[in-house]
C-alpha cells in the first residue's frame, strides 16, 4: 500500500466527503459509481475474477487482507514499526497475535476474515457518521505508552461505540413519582409505628359482628306506641308580634281548634296572623286567637289549615292517681315533636302559672310530674298509658333562673288537670271568655296558722264574706278558718285559690272549718265572678 492510499484511507478515518477520496489510481477525480454491495453471511468472503478468492476486500474486523497494522509505512517510510500506531498517531505497543491476516485477537487466534460488504476494485465506503474520539484520544505526553486499559479505543485498541441515548423525560418523572409514593408509605408506615399504642390490644381480625335482626313496630300500650299515637295530633307555635315573640306547644281538639297555654299567645293581636302553627309532618300555617283565659292560663286558637292532622283523645284527670306512667310531647328550646317520659308525681299541687312580673299569673291545682318539661313545653299535652290526655303542660320548678333567662327541667313540671281545661276550652270556643270560679270570701294573708282564715273586717271596700255569696249561703262567717276542702288539708291560702278555680261553677266543696275552737262542716256550691271582657295584651 502507497502512501497516497494510506492517506486516503486515513481520510476515510476522518470522515471526510467522498470528494475528497481518489479515484483508485493514485490521483483524485471523480468517485467511481458504487454498484450495490452484497450482504454474505459470516464467513464467507465475495469471489474474484476467476476461481481465485479476491483479497482486495475489507474484513469485518480487520484491515485488507495481507497488511498488518503494524506493516504500514511509519512516520519515516519504515514499514512494520511495532511502536507507532499509524491510525492514531500514538505509540503503542504491538498487539499479540497480530499478523498478515488483519487485526488480531489477544487470545492468539487468527482473525475472522469474513466480510461484510465488498465492491469491486474500490475502497470501502465512507462510514455513514463519524463520531469524535473524545477526551483523553491525543498520545500521552513525552511519548510515554498509553496505559493499559480501556481507553477511547477500548481495552485492545478496538474504536468505542458511542454512548447510548439516557433515558427520557418521561421516564425520570415516572419514577420520580415512584419514588415519592415510595417514601410516603415509608413515613407513614413509620408514623404508625411509632405512634401505636403499645402492648398486643390490637386485634386485625376483631369483629362485631352483624346487627341482631328485629321488628320496630311496638306495643300500643308502651311509650313508644303511645308517642306514635300522640304526635301527629301535637303541634308547635310560634308567635312573632313584633317587638316580643314567643314559642309553645299545644294539641288539636275537635273542629280543628287548638288548646295552648295563655302566656304562649298573650303577645299576639286579637285577629292577627302573627302566630304560626306547624305539624308534625313539618308543613305550617297561619293562625289566630280565638279565646284566652289568663287566670287559667289557657287559650284556644284557631290555624288556617289543619292537613289532615287528627284530633287527640282528651281523658279524665279526676281517675288519675300518684305513680300512673305519663308521656310529655312538646317542643323544648323549639326542638318540635320531642317525647319525655316520667310518672304522676303529686296531685293538687298549687302552682302559679304564667308569665313572671305579670298581670296574668294565676294559681293552679296542678298535676306534678317528673317527666322532662323545659321552657317550649307550655301548652303540650301530658298523656296517660292510653295516649289520652290528662293535664296540659304549664309550668316547671327551678333552682333559679339561668344567665339566658330560663332554666331547665329539675324533674318538677305541672299540668293543668284536663277536666279544668275542657271546661275552659268549651267556653272560650263558645262564648270567646271563661268563667271564673268563686266562693265570696277575703283570705287574710297575714294569718300564720293551720289552715286558711278568712278575714275578721272588710278591706279595700271588699267584705270578708260577700253577702249573699256562695261562702255566706253555705254559713261561713268571717275569722273562720278553713282546714280542709274535700278532704284535702290546705296549707296556704293559694292552694285554697287553686282548688276553687280547678273546679267549675256548680260544683259542691266539702269544707271543714274551725270556729271558736269547733270544727265544723259545710257544702258550698261554687258560684262565678261576673263576666269581664277579656283583657287585650299590653
Amino acid at each position: 500500500m502507497t502512501d497516497e492510499n494510506r492517506t486516503h484511507e486515513a481520510n476515510d478515518a476522518e470522515g471526510r466527503t467522498p470528494s475528497d477520496l481518489t479515484d483508485g489510481r493514485g490521483g483524485r477525480g471523480a468517485v467511481p459509481e458504487f454498484s450495490r454491495p452484497e450482504f454474505l453471511p459470516a464467513g464467507e468472503t465475495l469471489p474474484s475474477h476467476g476461481d481465485q478468492p479476491r483479497n482486495d476486500g475489507w474484513s469485518q474486523l480487520g484491515d485488507p487482507p495481507g497488511l498488518n497494522r503494524w506493516d504500514r509505512p511509519g512516520p519515516g517510510g519504515q514499514v512494520g514499526n511495532p511502536g507507532y500506531d499509524d491510525w492514531t498517531g500514538r505509540q503503542g505497543p504491538p498487539v499479540a497475535g497480530a499478523g498478515d491476516g488483519g487485526w488480531g485477537d489477544p487470545s492468539g487466534r487468527p482473525r475472522q476474515d469474513t466480510a461484510v460488504f465488498a465492491v469491486p476494485g474500490s475502497p470501502p465506503p465512507p462510514p455513514s457518521r463519524a463520531f469524535g474520539l473524545g477526551p483523553g484520544w491525543a498520545p500521552p505526553p513525552g511519548g510515554q505508552a498509553a496505559p493499559p486499559g480501556p481507553g477511547p479505543y477500548g481495552a485492545f485498541g478496538g474504536p468505542v461505540a458511542p454512548a447510548g441515548r439516557g433515558p427520557r423525560t418521561g421516564t425520570l418523572a415516572i419514577l420520580a413519582v415512584l419514588i415519592a409514593l415510595l417514601a410516603s408509605t415509608l413515613g407513614s408506615v413509620g408514623t404508625y409505628l411509632l405512634t401505636r399504642p403499645s402492648g398486643s390490644d390490637l386485634d386485625p381480625s376483631y369483629r362485631l359482628g352483624t346487627a341482631p335482626s328485629g321488628s320496630s313496630s311496638r306495643a300500643p300500650e308502651s311509650i313508644a306506641g303511645v308517642a306514635s299515637k300522640v304526635l301527629p295530633s301535637v303541634v308547635s307555635l310560634s308567635v312573632n308580634a313584633g317587638t316580643s315573640s314567643s314559642t309553645g306547644s299545644g294539641f288539636l281538639i275537635k273542629g280543628g281548634y287548638v288548646v295552648t297555654n295563655n302566656h304562649v299567645v298573650a303577645g299576639a293581636e286579637p285577629n292577627s296572623d302573627q302566630i304560626q302553627v306547624q305539624f308534625s309532618n313539618r308543613k305550617s300555617t297561619s293562625a289566630h286567637v280565638v279565646g284566652r283565659d289568663p287566670e287559667s292560663d289557657l287559650a284556644v286558637v284557631k290555624p288556617d289549615e289543619t292537613f289532615g292532622a287528627p284530633e287527640i283523645a282528651l281523658g279524665n284527670s279526676d281517675n288519675v292517681v300518684v305513680g300512673d306512667p305519663v308521656v310529655a310531647i312538646g317542643s323544648p328550646l323549639g326542638l318540635t315533636g320531642t317525647v319525655t317520659s316520667g310518672i304522676v308525681s303529686a296531685l293538687n299541687r298549687p302552682v302559679q302559672a304564667g308569665e313572671e312580673n305579670s298581670s296574668d299569673t294565676t294559681w293552679l291545682s296542678a298535676i306534678q310530674t317528673d317527666a322532662a318539661i323545659n321552657p317550649g313545653n307550655s301548652g303540650g299535652p301530658l298523656v296517660n298509658a292510653a295516649g289520652e290526655v290528662i293535664g296540659v303542660n304549664s309550668a316547671i320548678a327551678t333552682l333559679g333562673r339561668s344567665v339566658g333567662g330560663q332554666s331547665g327541667s329539675i324533674g318538677l313540671g305541672f299540668a293543668i288537670p284536663v277536666n279544668h281545661a275542657r271546661r275552659v276550652a268549651e267556653e272560650l270556643v263558645t262564648t270567646g271568655s271563661a268563667k271564673k270560679s268563686r266562693i265570696g270570701i277575703t283570705i287574710d294573708a297575714t294569718y300564720q296558722g293551720t289552715g286558711v282564715r278568712i278575714e275578721t273586717e272588710a278591706k279595700q271596700g271588699n267584705q270578708p264574706v260577700e253577702p249573699n255569696g256562695p261562702a255566706d249561703k253555705a254559713g261561713l262567717k268571717p275569722g273562720d278558718v278553713i282546714l280542709e276542702v274535700n278532704g284535702t288539708v290546705l296549707q296556704d291560702g293559694n292552694e285554697l285559690i287553686a282548688l276553687i278555680r280547678n273546679k267549675a261553677p256548680g260544683e259542691k266543696l266539702t269544707i271543714k272549718f274551725q270556729r271558736g275552737g269547733q270544727e265544723k262542716t259545710a257544702t258550698v256550691i261554687i258560684g262565678a265572678a261576673p263576666a269581664q271582657p277579656t283583657p287585650s295584651p299590653s
